[in-house]
């Protein structure tokens, strides 16, 4: 057993019996380097990386390698997800080195923690090369390497400075305020769309909801048809493809292929807690009733046991491989599809003899491509009906995830990762409030209790990982936005006070700890954590919104319904410093992109007095992004002054900026009002 022995992290115990003498992240290992003055080799992964085990399998498990790696180098394993900053950095450099990036990552560092080489897997036999041609230039070449490890590290800061960085350089600073900004965004997400499988990208495809709810947003917005008709041709496709789940619900990560048939098998918490969000949205605007289906499966699959963990917490992820093979809890045989299910079933999912994936079944439901925007041949029989299954069919999924329950079931990342789980408070809060599930509602407060009575330090402080009762690792500026976003949330769902007394109290943390005054940006680490080579600024919305778009649409929302116009303030200085950066890139700033929607559209702000579901049902399963909503118990905010009404039966104000219209008393009214006050 190495140091990693001690760690709780899943992912580093992976490697705690590994021959590597690893070391986790910290100054015991770069005061060895120092000493036996040899390089860093930094790895960097996570627990259901589907490459990281093949990595280690072959070189970490490996004596030969391991002999060579501990001779040459003292080795630290991090795991990315609980230090997403130390990700970041070295990310950063890889992309500077090699013009990509991902996982495993594979850096080489001086003993000052400056990079000189980096990449992300590598096989044996090329790794071995390259630890001995490492081992020779740091022994014959280090001024060379101390040079590279010099630029390399001023590459990596100048990416953090806005708005100087390279994508940000040049651009408009007003694009924040520009009008067109949403519209302008969609047509540049068009014209990446691919229109016969959806998504944005040939492969592999990864299913970016930043992206899909910019899109969706400026399809509603404008009414341009042509990107509403991209939103829905990639969420069919998805749900339909291999990357969904049709027994157990939820998504894996993403797609190797162009059509969403093949994924790598691992299931993320936050992928699914986002992708449900998405196609709450979309059903909201469409009500294609595919969409309820597919938001209840995912949400379904995150409240079942394994993901679900005693206590209310969330587990990270479950892996892509069981018994040390990739997809084998997931795939079939035709004669086994047959024989639990019938023939009817097998059929449904697209079984056959030869399979599609080496010569086994991932269960999908058979379609052919089609052009977006209604050409070339239907997608399904008639839309919204594709996902509905026959009784028959319903019945022998039932029984296939029986049997597929009774295998081997994939590793399980069971650390709870505050900003993930506080993505699914808010994604459970939100879709049970519109649909009006009960049960959502009561797991997203589960949820939300756990996080306040064992995500914290002694002091308060909030922190980033939570394993068998021990906290880990100050949380990041992602943690305390998604805090926020997810407690302002679960009061505009419940109607409960506590939870926007939670929601700011999290906010003022997330001002006091990561504001940067310079940069104008909530910096990725607090105040009073590690310094690293570079101040890490996460601003790049990706397959996850970046902490800065999450705190902005988070301190707008909940300043417009506290009154606290520091928070929206912020929000507004966030939008603005990004502007060059939405001028040139707005596909790369996604959820940005949102954030500066919603500040220029203005906040529609709800108010339902008394007792009125009524008027409730009539909100909830609208698709009013710029809204807020406040109901049941009063609370210290604008919104309620002068209308706390317990003695009458309550009425509905619908306001713009504390501009309002007559109160509502009807359910007819109201929508009349939001019709009209959205377009």
């Amino acid at each position: 057993m190495n140091r990693l022995a001690q760690e709780t992290s899943p992912y580093l115990l992976q490697h705690a019996e590994n021959p590597v003498d690893w070391y986790p992240w910290g100054e015991e290992a770069f005061e060895a380097a120092r000493a036996r003055d040899v390089p860093i080799l930094l790895s960097v992964g996570y627990s259901a990386c589907h490459w990281c085990h093949v990595m280690a399998h072959e070189c970490f498990e490996d004596g030969e390698v391991a002999a060579k790696m501990n001779d040459l180098m003292v080795n630290v394993k991090v795991d990315r997800e609980e230090r997403p900053d130390v990700d970041s950095v070295y990310m950063d450099a890889v992309q500077a080195i090699t013009g990509s990036g991902g996982w495993p990552m594979t850096v080489f560092l001086t003993p000052d923690a400056r990079p000189f080489h980096g990449g992300t897997y590598f096989p044996r036999a090329q790794f071995l090369a390259l630890l001995d041609r490492v081992g020779e230039l740091w022994a014959n070449r280090r001024a060379d390497l101390d040079d590279a490890a010099t630029q390399l590290s001023e590459a990596v800061r100048a990416q953090t400075s806005l708005p100087s960085a390279s994508w940000a350089a040049g651009g408009d600073p007003a694009a924040a305020s520009d009008p067109a900004l949403l519209e302008r965004t969609g047509e540049a997400l068009l014209a990446r769309f691919d229109p016969d499988w959806g998504g944005f990208a040939r492969a592999p495809k990864f299913p970016q909801p930043p992206m899909l709810e910019a899109l969706l947003q400026a399809a509603v917005a404008t009414g341009r048809s042509d990107m509403m008709a991209a939103v829905t041709t990639t969420l069919d496709a998805m749900a339909a493809g291999g990357i969904y789940d049709h027994l157990g619900g939820g998504f894996a990560r993403y797609s190797t292929e162009r059509t969403w048939l093949v994924p790598h098998f691992e299931k993320m918490l936050y992928d699914n807690a986002l992708l449900a969000r998405v196609y709450l949205h979309a059903w909201q605007a469409t009500r294609r009733p595919a969409y309820l289906r597919v938001l209840r499966e995912t949400l379904c699959y995150l409240m079942s046991s394994p993901v679900r963990l005693p206590g209310g917490g969330f587990a990270s992820a479950e892996d892509a491989d069981s018994d040390g093979v990739e997809g084998k809890f997931y795939v079939w045989d035709l004669a086994e599809v047959e024989e639990v299910s019938g023939r009817e079933t097998a059929d449904w999912y697209g079984a056959t003899e030869a399979g599609n994936w080496e010569g086994a079944n991932i269960l999908h439901r058979p379609r052919g491509p089609v052009r977006a925007g209604g050409t070339g041949e239907a997608l399904w029989p008639s839309a919204g009906d594709w996902l509905t299954r026959p009784t028959a069919v319903e019945e022998g999924r039932r029984r296939l995830l029986e049997r597929r329950n009774a295998r081997n079931r994939p590793g399980l990342d069971d650390k709870v990762l505050t900003e993930w789980n506080a993505m699914a408070v808010a994604a459970l809060a939100e879709c049970g409030a519109a649909t009006a599930d009960a049960q959502m509602l009561a797991e997203a407060e589960l949820a939300a209790t756990f996080l306040l009575a064992n995500s914290r330090n002694g002091d308060g402080r909030w922190m980033r990982s939570w394993q068998n009762g021990t906290v880990r690792h100050l949380a990041f500026a992602s943690d305390y936005a998604w805090l926020v976003e997810a407690f302002t949330r679960l009061g505009e769902a419940t109607g409960h006070s506590r939870w926007f007394d939670e929601a700011r109290h999290v906010a003022l943390g997330l001002v006091e700890l990561f504001w940067d005054d310079e940069r104008r940006a909530f910096a990725t680490s607090g105040v009073d954590a590690e310094r690293l080579i570079a101040a890490p600024l996460d601003v790049n919305d990706g397959a996850l919104p970046s902490a800065n778009s999450v705190a902005a649409i988070a301190l707008l929302r909940l300043g417009a319904i506290t009154g606290e116009t520091r928070f929206s303030d912020l929000a507004r200085t966030v939008i603005d410093s990004m502007g060059p950066a939405l001028d040139k890139s707005p596909m790369s700033f996604s959820g940005m992109v949102s954030a500066a929607s919603l500040a220029g559209r203005g906040i529609t702000e709800i108010v339902i007095s008394g007792s009125r579901p009524d008027l409730l049902a009539a909100l909830r399963g609208l698709y009013i992004p710029s809204a807020v909503v406040v109901w049941g118990e009063p609370f210290d905010s604008p919104l309620w002054e002068g209308r706390v009404e317990e003695d009458r039966d309550g009425r509905a104000y619908v306001c713009r900026d504390y501009a309002c219209r007559v109160p509502a008393s009807d359910a007819s009214t109201l929508s009349n009002q939001l019709a009209d006050l959205n377009g």
